[in-house]
């Protein structure tokens, strides 16, 4: 039967590759790469350089496809994310039917890991219900962003007691839940950290983490905001594109350790 295998290669730096998707890597016949055209051609070269590094079995062979481009200008965000993974559930159930063989197995590469903020493992899941094509699927965990964040700052992401809330810039903007002391943020097209009275807060921002390109901030949010906004600015327009990540803390611990 044809296996399929989501493995999480991590933020770029090729040690961050587990031993697990390593191994992984070494037993795809095929590796599929979706494309998302010129301006994010660094990730395709970023994917394609960490199996160059890992993988020793030169038999495996490269499928590179044009990612559909989900209509951003919509006001129904979640309706049109809805329609995008239809688009692509459609390209990965013709790549496994077509460019996967009976009994070989056929490597989806997800930046980070699969289960945050990765859409790889949703749209497998929705082509297996479909029933047209049949094939094993597993997951292999993958270092995220908010690890390799946490560690490049030499922080750990909670203090004593406390909790941590993972969110998107679009929630950000709409305030933070009752009690949260420590919120990632991931998916901020658009400097929410900038929209929220957080005086006394704490930001611990970093883009491209795990790259040559790597940059980090951090500092009171009220100080640090606006150079935070501007170095982003600038890396995107150098590079065409931006991946970054953050942490915002309250300045005080709001529990006592019991």
């Amino acid at each position: 039967m044809k296996r399929v295998v989501i493995i999480g290669i991590g933020t770029g730096h090729p040690d961050h590759v587990t031993v697990q998707g390593i191994k992984a890597l070494n037993e795809a016949d095929v590796l599929f790469v979706m494309d998302k055209g010129s301006d994010t051609e660094d990730l395709v070269r970023i994917r394609k350089e960490i199996c160059a590094h890992h993988i020793t079995n030169s038999s495996y062979r490269f499928v590179e496809v044009t990612d559909p481009e989900r209509d951003r200008t919509s006001p129904e965000y979640r309706a049109a994310v809805e329609t995008w993974h239809e688009q692509r559930a459609d390209v990965y159930e013709r790549l496994i039917r077509d460019e996967l063989g009976d009994d070989e197995c056929g490597a989806f590469l997800a930046w980070g890991d699969p289960s945050l903020y990765d859409s790889t493992l949703r749209i497998v899941e929705q082509v297996a219900a479909r029933g047209s094509v049949t094939f094993e699927y597993e997951v292999i965990p993958g270092v995220s962003s908010v690890h390799v964040l946490a560690a490049r700052h030499r922080i750990p992401l909670n203090r004593i007691g406390e909790s941590v809330h993972v969110t998107t810039g679009r929630n950000l903007v709409h305030g933070l839940p009752d009690g949260v002391e420590n919120v990632v943020v991931m998916l901020d097209g658009d400097c929410a950290f900038t929209k929220v009275d957080l005086p006394d807060a704490d930001i611990y921002w970093g883009a491209y983490l795990g790259t040559d390109d790597e940059i980090l901030v951090s500092g009171k949010l009220a100080d640090v905001a606006d150079e935070i906004v501007r170095v982003r600015d600038e890396a995107r327009a150098r590079k065409g594109w931006i991946m970054d990540t953050y942490l915002i803390r309250g300045a005080t611990p709001t529990r006592s350790p019991r």
